[in-house]
């Protein structure tokens, strides 16, 4: 792998984007940002409370301004919100600036990941497991279309799922 293209991970809410995230950046010698995170950080605001006042509409739009941003880096692996796809410009962005990964997990393993969290606005909801359902169905395909690489996660934990991520990225390289 290019050590100066950057690395994106995307996919659904749970799936470990940040976790894997951290590691893959410390086992490759790069430059780590969770974008929510870091959306957080510049704005002084909690996405919840970005989602309050602003809507979801506010939040895509501080997201792909800073997802265009931090698209110009070097050596850098990006941890996406689950809904940065749903722009085709990010799409576009993410897939010509980097290698993409599709980190994967079944609706299942999504809920048990999320039960207990109260700070993702979209599973404030009382049937989270519909939502967590919903929004797989709408949105795996628009991961596939930007991902150069799938990866199931499955029930691994994260360093194990780590390494098998460098051993795959490895082989496409």
């Amino acid at each position: 792998m290019n050590p100066a293209q950057n690395l994106y991970l995307v996919g659904p809410m749970g799936v470990g984007k940040t976790t894997i995230g951290r590691l893959l950046a410390q086992k490759l010698g790069r430059v780590f940002v969770d974008l929510d995170d870091e959306i957080e950080q510049r704005s002084g605001a909690s996405i919840p409370w970005i989602f309050d006042v602003e809507g979801e509409a506010g939040f895509r739009r501080r997201e792909a301004e800073l997802l265009k941003e931090l698209s110009t880096g070097r050596n850098l692996v990006l941890s996406t919100g689950g809904g940065v796809v749903l722009n085709p410009d990010n799409r576009q962005l993410l897939k010509a600036t980097g290698i993409v990964v599709f980190l994967n997990a079944s609706v299942e393993q999504l809920y048990q990941r999320t039960l207990k969290d109260r700070k993702r606005p979209l599973l404030q909801v009382p049937d989270r497991r519909l939502v967590i359902e919903r929004l797989k169905r709408d949105r795996d395909p628009l991961y596939r279309e930007v991902a150069h690489l799938v990866f199931d996660v499955g029930h691994r934990n994260s360093r194990i799922a780590t390494e098998a991520l460098i051993r795959r990225l490895d082989e496409m390289c």
